[in-house]
């Protein structure tokens, strides 16, 4: 049920003029904006050396806010008061924009475009673009890296980059690497302690260049003390050449899952 994957990642390398060759066409200059649209449908055949300016010099500021407030809506009070001061710090999910890039998402098609950057086996820092489409609005904020969330629910979309995976490939890695990595106490899901009951209900290798798995876990509410069940779905990719995995993570309550709609909104995603 999986032969079409909506995620993508390519690499896109950019030189002074911002030339590409494309299918069908001779090579012209194109605006960012549709060579990064052009460059997620698939269409751009020619790789340039990189140009990175300041690739491990991003913003990494810690900020406070509500977690309940931020689960709930997916926005953060401001000014921030008592509650939001007694949050914790910004979720670390490995995502590094590449300096000056901005997140797009299209509102009409809802395909959202982000360049972001990996190590890659040489330990250079190499970009890359990633794609996926979503249903619900981009998150703003300083606390949101790439994610789209219903603002009502707190479903939600986001990307997350892994650790190194030591030359080992996607059928090869065991899903703790993924696991320990997304649920770990600095992670987007551990506001407060890693998620407990945390179960992989299957895992499975698509097209070769996709590890897809279902994941149940608990989170705990900070105003009631409660575990709340949620599950996500999880989708990993290695670009080639890099020693890192490039995931997008979608997520919901249990009890949100079980209706036929949100699944299907999961589903729209991955």
């Amino acid at each position: 049920t999986y032969n079409t994957m909506k995620f993508s990642i390519s690499f896109f390398h950019w030189v002074a003029t911002c030339t590409t060759t494309v299918v069908g066409l001779s090579s012209e200059p194109f605006s960012r904006r549709q060579a990064l649209q052009t460059a997620a449908s698939g269409a751009v055949t020619s790789l340039f050396g990189p140009q990175i300016a300041n690739a491990a010099g991003a913003d990494t500021r810690a900020e406070t806010f509500d977690v309940d407030d931020y689960l709930r809506t997916g926005m953060v009070a401001q000014p921030m008061g008592v509650s939001g001061q007694a949050g914790k710090s910004r979720p670390e999910t490995g995502v590094v924009l590449r300096d000056g890039a901005e997140v797009f998402r299209d509102s009409r098609t809802g395909n959202v475009l982000a360049e972001i950057i990996v190590k890659a086996k040489d330990d250079s820092r190499v970009p890359v673009l990633a794609s996926y489409e979503s249903p619900w609005p981009l998150a703003t904020g300083t606390v949101f890296d790439v994610e789209c969330r219903d603002p009502n629910t707190g479903d939600a979309a986001f990307l997350s980059v892994s650790g190194n995976t030591k030359g080992q490939d996607l059928a090869t890695l065991p899903s703790s690497f993924f696991v320990d990595g997304l649920f770990s106490t600095t992670g987007r899901f551990s506001f407060y302690g890693s998620p407990t009951d945390i179960k992989v209900k299957k895992s499975i290798i698509v097209r070769d260049k996709y590890r897809l798995f279902d994941v149940t876990f608990s989170t705990l509410s900070q105003s009631t003390q409660a575990e709340i069940p949620r599950k996500a779905r999880v989708v990993a990719t290695i670009p080639e050449g890099t020693n890192q995995a490039v995931m997008l993570v979608a997520s919901a309550s249990a009890n949100r899952w079980k209706k036929g709609s949100t699944e299907q909104d999961i589903s729209s995603i991955i």
